[in-house]
């Protein structure tokens, strides 16, 4: 593993459809859930919700 993604471990407690989801979205697209989950929060508005507070 490479060292710059072990800085930091999160566990996540999902529902059954939300891991369903991530499951089915994973075996579409062929892609680990790691990579679809930092992909997500690299998304989320931060800039937005600075300027909001």
């Amino acid at each position: 593993m490479n060292k710059k993604w072990a800085a930091k471990r999160l566990t996540i407690n999902l529902t059954s459809s939300e891991a369903e989801k991530l499951e089915k979205y994973c075996s579409m697209t062929g892609r680990p859930a790691t990579d679809v989950i930092r992909e997500l929060i690299r998304s989320l508005p931060i800039q937005e919700v600075q300027n909001a507070n």
